[in-house]
């Protein structure tokens, strides 16, 4: 048994954000519900990121809202709202991600939903927060990077801001979501509470540079300086860096320079023997270190480094990935399939309960193909919403 199987969650939310904190609820047993828009559903369904198109809907929205049902309404209308009260009466926990101000416009704001139901978790993913200037600007994943300091930590010194290229912010907050979901369940099998859990992007990604921007504060303020060439932390001092070998990359994590001398039979590095010049010279060190890695492949040093416990690793494209051993052995990938027989493969949950992979078949829902269902189960008035 799944530790959240008989919790319901009903999820107004959309895009990446919200989605993808009910999705890590769902693959921990929790029935999530989408409450989504009549005739146009999550507007993930059509935003697309690349051109592949899966069943007649963005991969991206089916990546994120497996294992969830989906139900179609019109918020416009008072006999599709009832309904969706009726639900929310019976749920545990509710998630948005839209701007401020936009659902007590639906009458779904927390005081309405508490009052409803007392015993909810309700859960408020936004941008910029509920307070100050920008907390009506759109919480796009590339705006907050720029806003937060991430894109001066990635590329090198010459290469000017260098955005992520995951939606980092997105699924960092919705983590967060999920986390405080989860401890105010917790509460609420001993004390019977609700709760408002409130995350926002912007405190997500401030959060994620707590390393970087605790040593900001405690540095008299001097700004990070990333290295002329192989940078892979602003802050940590050579080798750290990703490096071309004769025939493909090789990423080094830290490591004593005089080892490395020796290691790799590089006469040009064994100058540097103070550890201070990790830091001191590292742009001189890393060019050495990058000319003198080319001249042999990959696999050469590895069999060098690796014995001498030197951290290192091969670097890898999702080709290479997909053959590996180690990704095979972790068994990350499943396949799933929606309600009209359509098969897909996508990766699984990567948290493991006494052992057991969290997995389930279900594949992400066709716009209202639950309505019916749903009506039955938890609506006792009549309707004719769109099925």
């Amino acid at each position: 048994m799944k530790p959240l199987e008989g919790y319901l969650v009903v999820d107004f939310s959309q895009f990446l954000s919200g989605p993808s904190a009910s999705l890590r609820l769902a693959d921990m047993g929790a029935r999530v519900i989408k409450i989504e828009r009549s005739g146009v559903g999550d507007i993930c369904r059509t935003l697309y990121t690349s051109n592949v198109i899966m069943n007649g809907e963005s991969s991206v929205f089916h990546a994120i809202n497996r294992n969830k049902e989906s139900f179609e309404v019109d918020l416009k209308q008072e006999e599709d709202c009832k309904m969706v009260r009726e639900l929310l009466s019976k749920a545990d926990v509710m998630i948005h991600n839209f701007r401020p101000g936009v659902m007590k416009r639906l009458g779904f704001d927390y005081e309405t939903v508490q009052q409803l139901n007392p015993g909810i978790v309700y859960a408020a993913l936004s941008g910029y927060g509920g307070e100050g200037t920008a907390k009506g600007k759109p919480g796009q994943d590339l705006l907050l990077q720029a806003v937060t300091g991430l894109t001066w930590l990635s590329g090198n010194a010459d290469s000017g801001p260098v955005a992520m290229g995951l939606s980092i912010v997105d699924m960092l907050a919705g983590s967060h979501l999920a986390q405080g979901i989860l401890a105010c369940l917790f509460r609420k099998i001993t004390t019977g509470e609700g709760a408002l859990v409130e995350v926002s992007m912007i405190e997500s990604a401030y959060d994620f540079q707590f390393e970087t921007l605790t040593t900001f504060m405690n540095d008299g303020g001097e700004l990070p300086e990333r290295t002329v060439q192989n940078n892979a932390n602003a802050y940590l001092g050579a080798p750290y860096g990703i490096y071309r070998t004769a025939d493909g990359f090789i990423a080094l994590a830290m490591g004593s320079i005089p080892v490395l001398a020796v290691l790799l039979g590089c006469k040009a590095m064994e100058v540097f023997i103070d550890p201070a010049e990790a830091f001191d010279k590292r742009d001189e060190i890393k060019a050495i270190l990058a000319d003198h890695l080319q001249t042999d492949t990959t696999k050469s040093w590895l069999a060098v480094l690796e014995p001498a416990d030197i951290w290192c690793s091969d670097v890898l494209n999702w080709k290479e990935l997909m053959e590996h051993e180690g990704f095979k052995a972790l068994n990350m990938i499943q396949e799933v399939e929606m309600k009209d027989g359509y098969r897909y493969q996508t990766t699984r949950c990567p948290i493991r309960i006494d052992g057991e992979l969290l997995v389930s078949s279900k594949g992400s829902p066709k716009l209202g193909q639950d309505n019916e269902n749903i009506i039955k189960q938890f609506v006792t008035l009549k309707s004719s919403v769109h099925e």
